[in-house]
């Protein structure tokens, strides 16, 4: 049997959880992305996908979180390591979006700026993306079946394409997940909200390995309740 003591501290602890709970709660609200980003096309076009809908999983999900970051607001910061990416506004909050990164040999990392923006893009492979993948077409045309999704955000240092984007996916499945071919993927209705909110010149931060809020990094450990990871 438990002494008095003992029991005393139990209970005194399960508070102390809960209270910790509360507050990564508090600090990490899911909202899913507001419908009204979609124009009538999207509704159309969303409405017929080939692919299964599939929900992120729950710490994937959209959300507004405190971001404790020093990037400006307007930026965009990919933390690969975490599968998250963070628009930074300007109220010491950002807006969480779960996603899909390259595989490490794949990845890119740096700073880069958005180039080029477009609505359901076609996608065009690459030689090496050809090379990898095999037997594919030269052009995909924009559309559900299109790899790159309902939006591309393309990303340039100085005039110079660098051959990565932000862009949807036909494969929600895998966000949260690191299997692309170096691009950062996010869901359709993910990438339409983020896309309404940057515009050509917007900085994007693609942090390297082990430099994000990840379980690499010991700041990420630190800050871990404070982004509401479980």
């Amino acid at each position: 049997m438990l002494t008095r003591g003992v029991l005393a501290a139990a209970i005194g602890l399960s508070f102390m959880l809960a209270g910790c709970n509360s507050a990564t709660m508090m600090s990490s609200k899911r909202e899913p992305a507001p419908k009204s980003s979609l124009k009538p096309r999207d509704k159309v076009l969303l409405a017929n996908t080939p692919y299964k809908e599939v929900a992120p999983p729950e710490a994937y999900q959209r959300a507004i979180v405190t971001y404790h970051r020093k990037e400006a607001p307007g930026s965009i910061v990919v933390d690969s390591d975490a599968r998250y990416l963070y628009y930074v506004q300007g109220d010491g909050t950002a807006i969480r979006y779960g996603v899909t990164v390259g595989e490490e040999a794949l990845a890119f990392s740096g700073v880069a700026k958005v180039g080029r923006l477009a609505e359901w893009p076609d996608w065009i492979p690459t030689a090496d993306i050809k090379r990898r993948l095999g037997n594919i077409p030269d052009r995909v045309a924009g559309g559900p079946k299109n790899p790159l999704g309902a939006r591309g955000i393309y990303l340039y240092q100085g005039n110079k394409d660098t051959l990565f984007r932000i862009h949807g996916t036909n494969q929600p499945e895998y966000i949260g997940e690191a299997i692309s071919s170096g691009c950062i993927r996010m869901t359709n209705e993910d990438v339409i909200d983020l896309y309404e909110r940057v515009k050509t010149g917007t900085t994007v931060v693609v942090l390297a390995p082990k430099q994000g809020d990840s379980p690499f990094n010991p700041r990420g450990q630190q800050h871990a309740n404070l982004f509401g990871r479980d």
